[in-house]
C-alpha cells in the first residue's frame, strides 16, 4: 500500500471529482448549465489512478466525459465549473463547454466531442514527443464505443508502426451510450485487439485507484523507456446515464446497485481507514472538499459571460487570418 499522504491525496481527488460532478448535475437541472453534460460518476478511480502514473509534463487526450480527468490532471475546480457555466473565466473562456476541457499549463490536450476522432490526434502528440526526444508519454482515453470507430484503427495502427510513446486506455463502462457491450462488439476483451497491431495489451478492473496506477504505470514506463505503445482495457461503470438527457432506463436498478457495492470512493475511504485515519480526519477531508466545491460554484456563478468581442479573435485569428 502507498504512503498515507499519497493515499489521502488521491482519495481526495476522487471525492472532489464526485462532488463536482454531482453539483454540475444539480446546476444542469436548474438550467444554469446548457448543452451536453457527461458525468464521470463511478469512473473516478480510472482517471485519478491513471494520471497518478504520469509525470506532470506528460500529455493527456480524452473524449467528452472529461471533467474528472481534467481535474486529476491539475485543472482547478474554478476553471472547470466556470467552463460548464459558459463563463469567460472557464478553461476555454466559456466557449467550449462540457466536452472541451483544455489546459495547456497542465498538458491536458482536451476533451473531444467526436467519438474516436481524438485517437489519431493523441498519436500526433506522441509523434511530436518522439520527434523532439523529450521522453514524454501521451495517455489517450476513450470509451468502448470508440473501439469500433475508424479513428481507433488509424491512431493505433500508426502508433504501432512508428513505435510512438503512447498508452491507449479504453474505459469500458459496459455501454456505448445506451447499447450494452454484448450488442456492439464480438470480442468481450477490447485489449485483445492489440495483437492485430503487434503491440502489448491487457485488461483489468478499475475500481481501485492503486491497481489502476500500477497497471497504467507499467504501460507508461514501457512507452517512456522503449517507445512501445500499448492498448489497455479498464473495466469500469458509470452510475448515471450516458449524459444528463439519458435517464438510463435500459439498466435495471439492481444492476446499478450491484456495481455501487464496488464504489471507487468507498474503496478509497477504506484504504485510509486501514492506514489509520479516524472519523475526524475523514470528516476533515470531506469538509475541505465541500469548501472547494462551494468556492468553484460561487466563482462560476459570479463570473462574467464572454463578451461579443471575443468571437472574432477566437473564430478568425490564426495562421490563415488575413
Amino acid at each position: 500500500m502507498a504512503d498515507s499522504n499519497v493515499l489521502e491525496r488521491l482519495y481526495r481527488q476522487m471525492l472532489l471529482i464526485r462532488r463536482l460532478e454531482e453539483e454540475a448535475a444539480r446546476a444542469y437541472a436548474q438550467g444554469k448549465i446548457g448543452g451536453f453534460l457527461h458525468l464521470y460518476i463511478g469512473q473516478e478511480a480510472v482517471g485519478v489512478g491513471a494520471i497518478a502514473a504520469l509525470q506532470p509534463d506528460d500529455y493527456v487526450v480524452t473524449t467528452y466525459r472529461d471533467h474528472g480527468i481534467a481535474i486529476a490532471k491539475g485543472m482547478s475546480p474554478r476553471a472547470m465549473m466556470a467552463e460548464l457555466y459558459g463563463k469567460v473565466t472557464g478553461c476555454s473562456k466559456g466557449l467550449g463547454g462540457s466536452m472541451h476541457m483544455f489546459d495547456a499549463e497542465h498538458h491536458m490536450l482536451g476533451g473531444h466531442g467526436i467519438i474516436g476522432a481524438h485517437i489519431p490526434l493523441a498519436a500526433g502528440a506522441a509523434f511530436a514527443s518522439k520527434y523532439r526526444k523529450d521522453k514524454r508519454v501521451t495517455l489517450c482515453f476513450f470509451g468502448d464505443g470508440a473501439a469500433s470507430i475508424q479513428g481507433f484503427h488509424e491512431g493505433i495502427s500508426l502508433a504501432a508502426l512508428w513505435k510512438l510513446p503512447i498508452v491507449f486506455v479504453c474505459e469500458n463502462n459496459e455501454y456505448s451510450m445506451g447499447t450494452p457491450l454484448s450488442r456492439t462488439i464480438s470480442v468481450d476483451d477490447i485489449s485483445k485487439k492489440a495483437a492485430g497491431y503487434g503491440i502489448p495489451g491487457w485488461q483489468f478492473r478499475g475500481e481501485d485507484f492503486e491497481e489502476v496506477q500500477a497497471q497504467i504505470g507499467k504501460a507508461v514506463a514501457q512507452a517512456r523507456e522503449t517507445s512501445m505503445p500499448s492498448l489497455l482495457e479498464v473495466r469500469t461503470y458509470r452510475y448515471r446515464g450516458h449524459s444528463m438527457s439519458d435517464p438510463g432506463k435500459y439498466r435495471t436498478p439492481e444492476e446499478v446497485e450491484e456495481h455501487k457495492k464496488k464504489d471507487p470512493i468507498a474503496i478509497g475511504k477504506q484504504k485510509l481507514v486501514t492506514a489509520g485515519y479516524d472519523e475526524a480526519k475523514l470528516k476533515g477531508i470531506a469538509e475541505s472538499v465541500e469548501a472547494e466545491v462551494a468556492d468553484a460554484i460561487r466563482f462560476a456563478e459570479e463570473s462574467p459571460e464572454p463578451e461579443l468581442s471575443l468571437l472574432e479573435p477566437t473564430t478568425y485569428d490564426g495562421p490563415f487570418a488575413s
